[in-house]
């Protein structure tokens, strides 16, 4: 069973567009952020690195498809939001507090929101371009 779905989450991935690529990293990034504050409030510090790791190697990898030549100040600030939210999570596994993670769970909840409505966006600008 599990590895119908690994099969099938893999399908998903190589068949996304960018767009849905970069919500779906969004997503994971939010994901692990959440599990991490919660291994933290719990005290369980292994969940807690794990998760971290895993968000930080999202936001790192968000951080390195930047295009600077295209994006222009908007790549620019993305890079600097993304490398703040990767001191924050420095901060949390170094300290073992939540509080650092909450704000880079804010953060990342904001950004995926803007995201998801310029897809939708894009989506409403395409359709019309065809129809």
């Amino acid at each position: 069973m599990k590895n119908a779905y690994q099969k099938y989450k893999a399908t998903a991935v190589q068949s996304a567009s960018r767009e849905k690529l970069l919500l779906m990293m969004y997503e994971g990034a939010i994901k692990f952020t959440k599990l991490a504050i919660q291994a933290a409030d719990e005290k369980r510090i292994a969940d807690r690195g794990i998760n971290i790791g895993r968000a930080y190697d999202i936001i790192m990898e968000l951080n390195n498809t930047l295009d600077h030549k295209v994006g222009g100040d908007i790549s620019k600030n993305l890079e600097q939001l993304y490398m703040y939210i990767t001191e924050l999570y420095t901060k949390a596994n170094i300290t073992g507090t939540a509080e650092p993670l909450r704000e880079a769970l804010k953060l990342l909840e904001t950004l995926y929101d803007g995201w998801q409505k310029a897809v939708e966006q894009l989506k409403k600008t395409q359709g019309e371009k065809v129809g």
